[in-house]
């Protein structure tokens, strides 16, 4: 089976394993990071509205899990018993450990919401009501807003009604309701289910004031209240919310050589139709109604997990805040780094020496300004970029745009295949096409994530390149959310090496030679490996050793065996890992110089730091790759080197305020409890806002 252009049984066979000791389960050690995004949502040190917004990352994420993985581990159980022995690979055992832990974070969920969150929320004065909760006053309102709203956009089925096909869109809210007429025999009822119109309507109706307090609604409570007017011929007697996720992984049954444009687009839509994944029903329901439901829509026991009354949470993005009374993050406003501000040009500051940018503490604008005075300066000849997400308003498109209609030669490199992002990168590429840029997709099964500008000046009589490489995408949007870091420089060391990474992405070239860049899938591993190699040496040496990389995910089975061998040798290694951890640290026999710790907090961790210590002569390596089998083997990644000492130092203070952090730090171990560390100081260190205050201190200096 293959998906993305890779073998699905070789890639499951070594990440399904549920009981191996020396390996945590990407599954679980996947939940077990969605629990740290919960426990941001019960942390009382957040403010209340952020914490709403914590439960909406929560549900968002927990929405891609089943759409994705679990859907990719369901389909393994049609596999024969013989091909399941041949991979080693138990999905039956993997499904139950994964609902059983699913279960209970969204009993934990529903306590937070419940009796912690409305109940704050109403010591503001914010009062989240169920149809059975409204006042008098709302009745006038809430019957006029659903027949003017909401009733034009409602659709319905019956169940059992063979004229009509009963087909669940993925994600997409339903009530079934319970009816029944005057003259059916006792225990005679009909069903119906409804489309919630979340598209055309907001999910949250703001009722009207009453007494300096506020009233809001839930878009099913506003329908659920208002039945009869939908079944005028029919007693209402209950209704139940009812979901339906759907495998959402792009399967091909053509190889990826054809017109991609094209097969990508027939893939996207056989998305909207694939196999049920989870079908979440309010826990509440009747034994008789489920079962119907059951049966009616094809579903297997397995896939059938009981859940609250609510769904679809990840609404909680768009929930009022009404006057602002419900508390918020303290603003940080995006650093200007007045040094860089200072020249006239952005190619006069990269050629003295190289900058460094940390998002979203620092400001994207320098990034959106290099590429449009590449647009409009007469002497740029040529702009290299990749492009993996972008904002749905892209200044950086737009750049690219002008460069093009000025007559640059301008060439991006598309990466379609960005999970979720498929349908909107299509979209830029044709836009970037009919401008007349030079648009490339990258190789079949061969994603391109690494993040790169290249831009070619005339200057006298020689060619000179300006290059851009970050940890992030070009994403002006993102880049206010997500940790990152962006190094713009005119070294020659760094930008000749690019050009040899634009060169194999033109295809011109079918690998590369880099001394400076490790480039993913040919020099990243193995120069990687040697690196650890090399600590392992020094140790044996009795020499000072040690290791420390940041990351989202750890997962390459070869890289987790490396530092367990750097481990044994005396290698100090620490680690900061926001998301996946297939790593067991600090056991004795295998990994006790390791120690591991993850930080979720405001906003999400996305830099890759590479350090190894090398005998007092430190190396260190920024990157946009994971150490995830896919990243290090199927995907175009770049590390880069950094060289200036005090770009160096600055990382170096990042990084120490992280490993200090005893707010937003959680323990890693192999029994995934996420339990907070704490401070040695005794003073509370949150390293968010430590990072913060530290560079804007340093830009005012």
């Amino acid at each position: 089976m293959d998906i993305l252009g890779f073998d699905i049984f070789k890639f499951f066979s070594d990440t399904i394993r549920v009981k191996e000791k020396k390996y945590i389960n990407r599954e679980i050690s996947w939940l077990a990071f969605n629990h740290r995004v919960l426990q941001e949502a019960k942390d009382h040190r957040n403010p209340l509205y952020e914490r709403l917004k914590f439960l909406a990352i929560y549900s968002s994420n927990s929405d891609e899990f089943f759409r994705v993985r679990v859907a990719s581990v369901r389909s393994l159980m049609r596999l024969k018993k013989k091909t399941k022995k041949k991979y080693d690979i138990d999905p039956d055992v993997l499904l139950d450990e994964i609902n059983r832990i699913v279960t209970k974070q969204q009993e934990e969920y529903g306590n937070i919401f419940r009796n912690e969150i409305l109940k704050e929320m109403r010591d503001h004065k914010v009062f989240l009501i169920s149809e059975k909760e409204t006042k008098p006053d709302h009745e006038q309102f809430i019957s006029t807003y659903f027949k003017e709203h909401i009733l034009p956009h409602l659709n319905y089925t019956f169940l059992g009604d063979t004229r009509k096909e009963i087909f669940l869109q993925s994600k997409q809210l339903y009530l079934v309701v319970q009816l029944r007429q005057s003259n059916d025999p006792p225990q005679k009822y009909h069903y119906a289910i409804i489309e919630l119109p979340t598209h055309s309507v907001s999910r949250f109706i703001e009722l009207p004031k009453i007494e300096n307090k506020f009233y809001i609604m839930f878009l099913d409570d506003v329908v659920r209240k208002n039945l009869h007017y939908v079944f005028p011929q029919f007693d209402v007697i209950t209704s139940y919310s009812i979901k339906l996720t759907r495998d959402a992984e792009l399967y091909f049954e053509e190889e990826l050589n054809g017109d991609i444009v094209q097969i990508l687009r027939n893939a996207i839509k056989k998305r909207k139709t694939g196999a049920p994944s989870r079908f979440l029903y309010d826990a509440t329901m009747p034994p008789e109604i489920k079962n119907l439901l059951r049966k009616s829509l094809q579903l297997s026991e397995k896939e059938m997990i009981p859940g609250a009354r609510y769904h679809n949470f990840s609404d909680f993005f768009n929930f009022p805040n009404p006057e602002g009374v419900l508390p918020v993050f303290e603003p940080l406003p995006p650093i200007v780094v007045p040094q860089l501000s200072a020249y006239q040009s952005m190619f006069t500051a990269l050629r003295e020496k190289d900058w460094i940018l940390h998002y979203p503490y620092h400001s994207f604008d320098p990034v959106i300004r290099f590429l449009e005075e590449a647009a409009h300066d007469p002497k740029v000849l040529q702009i290299r970029i990749t492009l993996y997400r972008l904002a749905s308003q892209s200044k950086v498109v737009n750049a690219l745009i002008t460069a093009a209609k000025n007559k640059k030669r301008v060439t991006a490199y598309v990466e379609l295949m960005a999970r979720f992002d498929e349908e909107s990168n299509i979209y830029w590429a044709e836009e970037l096409k009919n401008a007349g840029v030079k648009v490339l997709y990258s190789y079949p099964g061969l994603k391109v994530h690494a993040k790169l500008c290249l831009v070619t000046r005339s200057e006298g009589n020689v060619k000179r390149r300006y290059g851009y490489l970050s940890t992030g995408n070009f994403n002006e949007k993102t880049a206010q959310l997500y940790t990152d870091h962006g190094i713009f420089t005119s070294d020659l060391r760094l930008t000749n090496e690019m050009y040899e990474v634009f060169r194999f992405l033109n295809k011109k070239i079918t690998t590369t030679k880099t001394s400076h860049l490790l480039v993913a899938p040919f020099s990243l591993r193995k120069r990687l490996i040697d690196f650890i190699d090399q600590e392992i040496h020094n140790a044996q040496q009795n020499l000072p050793a040690s290791i420390t990389i940041k990351m989202n995910s750890l997962e390459d089975r070869e890289m987790i065996d490396k530092l367990y061998e750097a481990s044994k040798a005396g290698v100090s290694i620490t680690l900061l890992i926001r998301g996946i951890c297939c790593l067991v640290p600090g056991e004795k026999s295998f990994s006790k110089n390791i120690s591991a710790f993850s930080i979720v907090g405001r906003f999400l961790e996305h830099g890759r730091v590479y350090i190894f210590h090398n005998g007092g002569n430190e190396i260190m390596y920024l990157s946009s790759a994971d150490w995830m089998k896919r990243n290090l083997s199927k995907r175009v990644e770049v590390a880069f080197p950094v060289y200036d000492e005090s770009i160096k130092r600055e990382i170096k203070d990042m990084l120490n305020f992280q490993l200090m952090d005893s707010v937003k730090a959680r323990v890693l171990d192999k029994n995934l409890k996420n339990v907070y560390k704490q401070s040695e100081s005794g003073k509370p260190i949150e390293s968010q806002l430590e990072i913060y205050h530290y560079l804007k201190a340093k830009s005012s200096t």
